[in-house]
């Protein structure tokens, strides 16, 4: 920016000007940027509620007739927050943000409207053509999804379309996300069942204890279950807990889960809170619903002292205080990060300690029956 004032002599005449030069490139910049923040979404790019509300206001006049709208709806998304993390999420919302955008023209407004919501205007635009661009992004998720990521991406998309201009904005708003919303009540069960799926082989990729663990458990439940009289029928329920009881790990940071020693106060509280992420997970999955409240509770003690709920003696589920013997047992005789293996007989030492503190006395007893008689390679 430049700026001059005239300079005069001792009689007022004009001799000449001062020139002032400033650089406000810096400012223009900044400027610039937050008007770029103020129109678009800070996490994906796209253009934000404001613009999208200010662009629906501008269509109202009945000059953009035809158009479209078509909104687009994450599914599972608080989901993968409650049991990855919103990191995972967040990066989730980033994949569809691109996978969208990718299917549109440079002129069409395509905007995230909500926190898992996206919307997409298409001004002068047929019905033909607004359909087409839904069968694009379906074709662009089948697409992505093909390249196997983390996280398999679902999006639930319903249409309307504008042909006369006394059909209000508001109007085609709202029915394109009635049906996008039909989409969505069809396919909401088969896509928590895909993202628990994810998780579920997720948690084996990270066998973070030991190869082998999942298989010992359910032969070690199996066998106790049945010597204490569980039904043939809940057996197959107690292997299946066996299984995935840890499932909720897969939403606990790495630093805190392969972590080479003791956890301080904050990570024991994260960690703890895996029970609770893997019971959301289980409600999610049919096939895991019957064992969701186990999951919740398999970290009860019979003192009363364990978590998330304080349970104690026989208020903690049987399945669950069969669990926790087993799991200690085959804890204590595997290596971890922070200690090697202790031998059987200091672990059964253990359960004996610990009867009546962390575990059921005659669950204990029973467990330490079935070592002796049949020895831990028949588990």
């Amino acid at each position: 920016m430049v700026k001059a004032s005239p300079l005069f002599d001792a009689d007022g005449n004009i001799v000449g000007a001062i020139e002032s030069v400033r650089d406000i490139s810096e400012r223009k910049h900044f400027e610039e940027q937050l008007r770029y923040l103020s129109l678009h979404d800070a996490l994906t790019g796209l253009y934000n509620r404001t613009y999208f509300e200010e662009e629906i206001r501008r269509l109202e006049s009945g000059r953009f007739v035809p158009s479209g709208l078509i909104i687009c709806d994450v599914d599972g998304l608080k989901l993968v927050n409650d049991t990855l993390g919103h990191d995972a999420g967040d990066n989730l919302l980033r994949a569809v943000a691109r996978v969208i955008e990718s299917c549109f023209r440079a002129d069409d407004v395509v905007a995230r409207v909500g926190g898992d919501e996206f919307a997409i205007l298409m001004t002068r635009s047929e019905e033909r053509i607004i359909e087409k661009a839904v069968s694009r992004i379906r074709e662009a998720v089948e697409s992505y999804n093909s390249n196997k990521p983390d996280i398999p991406l679902s999006l639930s998309a319903g249409f309307a379309f504008r042909g006369e201009s006394s059909t209000t904005m508001n109007d085609v708003y709202q029915a394109a996300d009635n049906n996008m919303y039909r989409e969505k009540l069809h396919r909401r069960q088969s896509v928590r069942s895909a993202i628990v799926q994810t998780l579920k082989n997720a948690l084996h990729a990270r066998d973070f204890i030991t190869e082998g663990h999942a298989d010992r458990m359910q032969d070690m439940v199996a066998s106790l279950g049945a010597a204490v009289g569980v039904p043939n029928h809940k057996i197959s329920d107690l292997r299946l807990l066996a299984e995935f009881h840890d499932i909720g790990k897969v939403g606990i940071p790495d630093s805190i889960l392969f972590k080479a020693g003791p956890l301080s106060e904050t990570e024991l509280r994260e960690m703890q809170r895996h029970s609770e992420i893997g019971h959301r997970i289980a409600l999610s999955a049919p096939d895991l619903v019957p064992i969701a409240d186990w999951i919740l509770k398999h970290h009860e003690w019979w003192d009363g002292n364990g978590y998330p709920l304080g349970l104690r003696e026989r208020d903690i589920p049987l399945e669950c205080r069969i669990l926790s013997i087993a799991d200690a047992f085959d804890a204590m005789t595997s290596d971890r990060p922070y200690r090697k293996a202790l031998p059987q007989e200091k672990a059964l030492e253990e359960l004996r300690r610990y009867a009546g503190v962390q575990f059921d006395p005659l669950l204990v007893n029973a467990f330490i029956d079935i070592a002796g008689n049949k020895g831990f390679g028949s588990f």
